[in-house]
């Protein structure tokens, strides 16, 4: 199973961004998706906030993260992570995406 997140990028503050994670492999069942984030020097935190929108595309095995409104402090590495039972060996394993930058800056 793999995740890979695409999306990130330079941003003004102020600016939108989405964010794309899709799964590939042996997927059975994708239980729960979601997006955490590290900022430099600091812990890798689950994302939320009325700013950040998380939506699902089950028939594509993609989960989106639209951000509005974007702030210099939302500079982080962008992690896609998901429940996923595989169709392999029915196991259900947490999978994480390899990241994709964000920056905020003028």
């Amino acid at each position: 199973v793999q995740l890979v997140e695409s999306g990130g990028g330079l941003v003004q503050p102020g600016g939108s961004l989405t964010l794309s994670c899709a799964a590939s492999g042996n997927i059975f069942r994708i239980n729960d998706m979601g997006w955490y984030r590290q900022a430099p020097g600091r812990q890798r935190e689950l994302v939320s906030g009325s700013r950040f929108t998380i939506s699902r595309d089950n028939a594509k095995n993609t989960v989106y993260l639209r951000m509005n409104s974007l702030k210099p402090e939302d500079t982080a590495v962008y992690y896609c992570n998901a429940l996923i039972l595989s169709s392999a060996d029915g196991v259900s394993r947490y999978y994480w995406g390899q990241g994709t930058q964000v920056t905020v800056s003028s």
